[in-house]
């Protein structure tokens, strides 16, 4: 019966391994099937991402407001209600604050956008005399504008003779493909919203069915193992997307009260730039910066002087103050390491990924790491990396 049990455990790892390297050259090579279907279910991996940043929110409620008496054990209906208080009162949180954000930043925010559009006519003119006056002083880049200039228009002229009807149509297309995508989006949303309730309501068996999942799947000695590590990468992912996610609301707020304070011009804008990009890792305070320092210029060189100076300010509060109490050393990766993870990411995921590559490059370097150090204790050698720096001619001290 053993071994009848071995060979089946090798099928389906066999299987499992096949499957995944397939799904790896597919979604490399292919036809992306595996993104396709990512696609497909999309709403319900909507609902699981809500569900997981509000869960502990829903555990809060349910401590302070109905504390557990020790040797008690809670009826039914109780746990029931209880959870269904939990989760109202977290929708209600979030509610609240998307009420706050549409009322208070949406009006200012519509303000700027029309400020900046009313002014377009001006910065045009800024900008163009930006380019004049540094023309006049170099007339080898007046000749090389000059130049380009002219087969620009020789490029437009065809366009605009051979093109302009199926630019219109595309644009038709887009228009209303975008329409499309906005239902959609919306249809989308109120799955996830459903998913999530439903998710929250019966986490505790979700989780008891994981953990049947991994008795059944694997020996049981690397049971422990397994969910060892799942409670790690939950660590990691929960500390860094929530912790995140809350230092950048944070830092958008104090931009825009500092920005308001300061009298920076299109203060509710640039505080979006800055809040939303800075969930980036590392490139997000620049991606942030660098239009809205732009925009400021536009208006006040000297204003931009000083948004610059703020800006360089509150990264340095980010990094060195507010940064460190939420997230802590949550990923344990190297400044290089996050850097390659947010390229990488980046460039399979775009936005989304150079936001979740840093915590998926975290779970690799723990489980490499783990993984890496078993084998040293087997072998009886120091897993300490410091007993490998000297390289001395009698190899790693042994345990």
């Amino acid at each position: 019966m053993e071994r009848k049990d071995h060979y089946i455990s090798m099928g389906v790892t066999a299987f499992l391994t096949a499957a995944a390297m397939m799904l790896f050259y597919d979604t490399l090579f292919g036809g992306k099937t595996l993104l396709a279907l990512l696609r497909t279910v999309r709403p319900i991996l909507y609902g699981a991402f809500i569900a997981y940043l509000l869960a502990p929110m829903v555990n809060a409620f349910e401590r302070q407001l109905f504390p557990r008496r020790p040797g008690r054990e809670r009826k039914r209906s109780q746990a029931l209600f209880i959870r269904a208080v939990g989760i109202l009162l977290a929708w209600l949180v979030i509610a609240v604050f998307f009420y706050l954000l549409a009322s208070v930043l949406l009006p200012e925010l519509y303000k700027s956008v029309l400020q900046l559009v009313a002014n377009v006519d001006n910065y045009y003119s800024t900008i163009s005399g930006w380019v004049t006056h540094l023309l006049e002083t170099n007339p080898a880049v007046a000749d090389w504008v000059s130049q380009q200039m002219a087969a620009y228009f020789q490029d437009l002229d065809k366009w605009l003779t051979g093109g302009v009807l199926p630019q219109v149509q595309a644009v038709m297309v887009t228009v209303s493909g975008g329409v499309l995508s906005f239902v959609n989006f919306v249809k989308d949303l109120l799955i996830a919203a459903i998913a999530s309730v439903y998710l929250l309501a019966t986490k505790e068996r979700c989780a008891a069915y994981g953990r049947k999942m991994v008795y059944s799947l694997f020996p049981r000695g690397w049971v422990e193992l397994v969910l060892r590590g799942v409670r790690r990468a939950d660590m990691i992912f929960s500390g860094f997307v929530r912790g995140k996610l809350l230092d950048s609301i944070i830092i958008g707020i104090l931009c825009f009260i500092c920005c308001s304070v300061l009298e920076f011009p299109y203060t509710p804008l640039v505080s979006v730039f800055v809040g939303v990009t800075n969930v980036i890792p590392f490139f997000g305070p620049f991606l942030g910066a660098i239009p809205s320092i732009f925009l400021i210029l536009l208006v006040s060189p000297r204003q931009a002087l000083y948004f610059c100076v703020f800006v360089l300010a509150l990264q340095q509060l980010d990094g060195n103050v507010i940064g460190p109490k939420i997230l802590g050393n949550t990923t344990g990766l190297s400044s290089l390491w996050v850097i390659i993870a947010i390229l990488v990411g980046g460039g399979f995921f775009g936005v989304v990924g150079m936001f979740f590559g840093v915590p998926v490059c975290a779970c690799l370097n723990s489980l490499i790491n783990f993984f890496v150090e078993a084998r040293l204790r087997k072998k009886g050698l120091s897993p300490d990396s410091g007993d490998y720096a000297a390289g001395g001619a009698h190899g790693p001290p042994a345990l």
